[in-house]
């Protein structure tokens, strides 16, 4: 009986979220006959109510019930006949029932949705150009490209760490790629992006994503710069003959150049004019057409790719099977060939999609933070459908994502809007895309390295630290000679040191007398790099026999810094004198006593609760297991007879 009634409940209450994100694709062929002007035509004729919000119930919940602009629910019309005389049609019918599915599966209403789809196909327009010549740099078909970036859209979508990401076949993983299909062909490919996928897969389930917060700002600006050259670089084999190997000369070199320069002229100047239209698209449209008017002696994709790739049709449609690679008779050597490709791929997908999470962050004033590991996972999930249906994977790309959000996109609507919207024009629309010209492709891929390298980078060199004018450039370089992940990864130990060693001279104390104690004030962070100059501070054979750490402007940050005040200890308990620890946060403090215990007669902790600072040390859970964490006491005020007692010590004297 209890199992029967939480069925029961589960069927009749508000569905899971997994069930509301594969519903979004019905309610979005659903809201085409909601809208007036979208139905077909021979339905025109018939009175559809307007959609407006739905009627709330006692709990506050929108009711399934979708009242038009007469205050009558539409799906009561069928009860009856309607206003004039007449029994409602099919149509009415069918409007009445979207209109519940609407709200029932999109709570935010037909508006919302409407605008959601209008940014996915904005975006899907955005995606054809920039996935056609990824697909050429990743040495595959467009259609493959294409195809790529509707399923890994589809799925980062559905199940990513955030709305209005637009993810397709990028750039950064394609680059990645291509010695592999050089190698070993389209088929390694695919199995690559599977394996790919379930890296990120895993790295999303254990949380590994939040390390994004970890990359310095150079290594940012490094990452985009190499990631520029290194697509720039990519366009430029299409100005040299496929089968000789050199550079195109007359006409056909003529064309090449001239349209790829129409296009980047396109580009930057249809904005100026009109938003309406992506002006990546439109640039191909143009040129297109001007190309078949003059009968230009342009190469198409159909020249690139054959005709077979773009007759369209059903046939177009991928298959879902598993690549045909030695998984089984030779596991081993497969999975050696794979492994390094799909790591690289992991992880320059998820560095770039970690970082378009991070951008839209700031682009959408809603209140809400993308979950990293949730991104891992929908990425994962799109690239491993993507390596089962044939495809080159890929990951979040900023540049439609921008035309996403740009466009008004507020939920997953809009990606899932943009991955169908793309593969009704695949299949439908094909022959045309075949007629593109190389070069307004080339053209669009010029603007975007122009848009990606950071110029600023270049302007601040000599204003920037040299430390992080040389991270900037090693990011760089080692992104043209290697791969993206590799340079990533050697930017951020860079940076990582070269912070540990400014930090590392930041150490020094001031010494003073009163009477016979000897008082050290010490000045900033004690930790694993700075423990050798700690020790270098001071002198414990002229040191009278109390000697006083004052740690009112220092930080003790880890357990090296822990295991240098040991040594100090010992060394002045090695010639009987006594060393008085103050203003440490109560933490260290039982860390300390932890580790010495409390009975050393030369090795004195003073608690000052009123005084002492807050903060804890980056030391393992197993010293903190019996170690309270610090807890604020209120603080008096600093009086005179602090202020006094720093008069009678003389002020302090630097050593």
């Amino acid at each position: 009986m209890a199992a029967r009634a939480r069925t029961a409940t589960a069927m009749g209450g508000r569905p899971s979220r997994w069930r509301q994100r594969m519903a979004l694709a019905a309610a979005a062929a659903s809201l085409v006959l909601c809208h007036p002007g979208l139905r077909p035509r021979w339905s025109r004729g018939f009175a559809v109510p307007l959609i407006a919000p739905p009627p709330h119930n006692s709990m506050g919940s929108p009711m399934v019930s979708c009242k038009g602009a007469t205050g009558k629910d539409p799906s009561s019309r069928r009860a009856g006949p309607s206003a004039e005389g007449r029994p409602p049609s099919q149509v009415e019918d069918l409007v009445a029932s979207a209109s519940s599915l609407i709200y029932a599966v999109y709570p935010k209403g037909p508006q919302a949705a409407w605008r959601n789809v209008l940014a996915g196909f904005a975006t899907s327009l955005a995606m054809i150009p920039e996935s056609v010549a990824f697909a050429f740099v990743a040495g595959v078909t467009p259609i493959v490209g294409l195809w790529s970036a509707a399923v890994v859209g589809f799925f980062a979508a559905a199940f990513g760490g955030r709305a209005g990401i637009a993810s397709g076949a990028a750039g950064s993983t394609a680059v990645v790629m291509t010695a592999l299909v050089a190698s070993f062909g389209p088929t390694y490919l695919s199995a690559a992006v599977i394996l790919a996928g379930i890296i990120q897969m895993a790295v999303g389930l254990l949380g590994w994503g939040k390390f994004i917060k970890l990359v310095p700002h150079p290594v940012m600006l490094g990452f985009v710069n190499g990631l520029a050259i290194v697509i720039f670089r990519a366009q430029l084999s299409h100005f040299y003959d496929p089968l000789t190997g050199s550079l195109l000369g007359g006409a056909r070199g003529a064309t090449m150049a001239g349209l790829t320069a129409l296009s980047m002229v396109l580009v930057k100047l249809l904005p100026r004019l009109t938003t309406a239209v992506p002006s990546s698209l439109a640039s191909v449209g143009i040129i297109t057409v001007l190309t078949r008017a003059l009968h230009l002696p342009a190469t198409t994709l159909v020249d690139v790719a054959g005709a077979e790739t773009f007759r369209g049709g059903f046939g177009m449609l991928p298959s879902l099977a598993m690549p045909s690679v030695p998984w089984l008779s030779a596991p081993l050597p497969t999975l050696v060939t794979l492994l390094p490709y799909a790591a690289t791929m992991a992880a320059v997908g998820l560095v770039e999609s970690l970082l378009t999470l991070q951008l839209v962050d700031g682009m959408v004033e809603d209140g809400k933070r993308g979950d990293t590991a949730k991104e891992c996972i929908g990425q994962g999930l799109g690239n491993v459908f993507s390596g089962l249906t044939g495809g080159m994977g890929g990951c979040a790309m900023i540049g439609q994502t921008q035309v996403n959000v740009q466009a008004g996109a507020t939920s997953r609507l809009s990606g899932i809007a943009m991955s169908l919207i793309l593969s009704v024009g695949i299949v439908g629309a094909a022959p045309l895309l075949g007629q593109v010209p190389i070069a307004a492709l080339v053209g669009i891929m010029f603007i975007v390295c122009e848009s990606t390298f950071a110029w600023s980078s270049l302007r601040i060199m000599g204003k920037i630290p040299k430390s992080d004018a040389v991270v900037i450039i090693l990011v760089s370089l080692v992104t043209v000679v290697k791969d993206l992940a590799m340079a990533v990864v050697a930017g951020t130990i860079l940076s990582a040191l070269s912070f540990a060693w400014q930090q590392s001279r930041n150490i020094t104390a001031t010494s003073s007398f009163q009477g016979t104690w000897k008082t050290y004030k010490l000045r900033g962070p004690l930790f694993f790099g700075s423990t050798q100059a700690f020790g270098d501070l001071f002198d414990a054979k002229s040191d009278p026999e109390d000697v006083v750490l004052d740690f009112a402007g220092s930080r003790v940050l880890d357990h090296s810094a822990l295991e240098a005040i040991n040594g100090l200890a010992e060394r002045y308990g090695a010639m009987g004198k006594r060393l008085h620890l103050r203003h440490l946060s109560s933490d260290c403090a039982g860390l300390l006593e932890r580790l010495n215990g409390t009975s050393l007669p030369y090795f004195l902790i003073e608690p000052e609760p009123a005084s002492d600072p807050i903060y804890e040390v980056a030391e393992g859970s197993a010293l903190y297991a019996d170690v309270p964490p610090p807890a604020a006491v209120p603080a008096a005020t600093k009086g005179a007879d602090d202020e006094e007692e720093e008069k009678e010590q003389g002020g302090p004297t630097a050593t």
